[in-house]
């Protein structure tokens, strides 16, 4: 969703990519390599703009849906919309892509010969949330986190031609871990989507009801309900953190960071006592670059 504040200039690939800023974790940050920070923007493009698809975040009858060629009478049809979406990232494999921002693509595509498959996870996530809204077990979740986020963990390793099968599995959880701490943080705004990710098996367990999540606190139940989840989410990073000591230079700092932002979070909920219902728990600067510092000395 685009943030409270943000301006919108009119211009489908700015407005996109102007949303970098307001992200939990850092996207291309300035130490990294110009070409790296090109190709990196490029795929945060991608990302940012099929998540605003999928989430209804576009201007209706928009500058976007116009570009993907969708007429104006399935300009709010969000499988209308991914169904163009995918026919011009398609494109970028193939041919002339229409949107700006696949057509920035498209030349990262080429410069690092990425695969179509991470792209279409991503696409697939968001068809996803159109008709799943509730996850039964953990297993649920984790599998659809396969595609809504450790695509770009690939694509990263990827661009940063970086890419092995164990740096991918350690990739994945850090990915995974990120979303579930995304999730926790935001239980109240997904809720108004009428999406809930905590799994339904241990909503049971710690004896939540739907309902106990739509009030403005969260009771003893869900904050003991929130508190598993984020543990969850720590064992997670933990076991991928040995990824920022298997990469070298800039790189390994730019992977302390996702991990960073992770605990970070994870530790904002925390000192919140587990209450995510007022809105997101967010970390300080002061915080995450200390556990930036953890992480690059192995600790923690």
């Amino acid at each position: 969703m685009t943030e409270a504040g943000t301006a919108r200039t009119g211009d489908p690939e700015r407005d996109t990519l102007d949303k970098a800023t307001s992200e939990n974790f850092p996207v291309a940050p300035f130490f990294l390599p110009r070409a790296w920070r090109v190709d990196l923007m490029a795929v945060y493009g991608f990302a940012r703009l099929v998540d605003d698809i999928g989430d209804g975040d576009l201007t209706p009858g928009g500058a976007d849906a116009r570009l993907l060629g969708v007429s104006p009478g399935e300009a709010e049809d969000r499988m209308v919309l991914l169904d163009a979406f995918e026919a011009d990232l398609r494109r970028v494999f193939d041919g002339s892509p229409r949107h700006p921002l696949l057509r920035r693509l498209q030349r990262t595509v080429r410069r690092r010969s990425l695969a179509p498959e991470p792209f279409l996870g991503l696409i697939a996530a968001n068809r996803q949330d159109q008709v799943v809204q509730r996850y039964e077990t953990y297993d649920d979740l984790l599998a659809y986190c396969e595609l809504s986020a450790n695509p770009v963990g690939h694509l990263v390793l990827a661009v940063t031609g970086t890419s092995t099968p164990e740096r991918v599995r350690r990739s994945d959880a850090i990915c995974t871990a990120l979303q579930i701490v995304e999730h926790l943080q935001d239980v109240a705004e997904d809720l108004g989507r009428d999406r809930v990710y905590l799994p339904a098996e241990d909503m049971k367990r710690f004896h939540v009801q739907e309902a106990d999540l739509a009030a403005t606190t969260a009771g003893a139940s869900v904050r003991a309900l929130v508190a598993y989840e984020a543990e969850r989410a720590r064992d997670l990073l933990n076991e991928g953190t040995p990824l920022v000591g298997s990469v070298h230079g800039r790189l390994r700092l730019l992977l302390a960071g996702f991990v960073a932002g992770g605990r970070a979070a994870i530790r904002a909920i925390a000192a919140a006592e587990y209450d995510v219902l007022p809105g997101p728990p967010k970390p300080g600067k002061l915080r995450l670059l200390r556990e930036v510092g953890v992480t690059l000395r192995g600790e923690g």
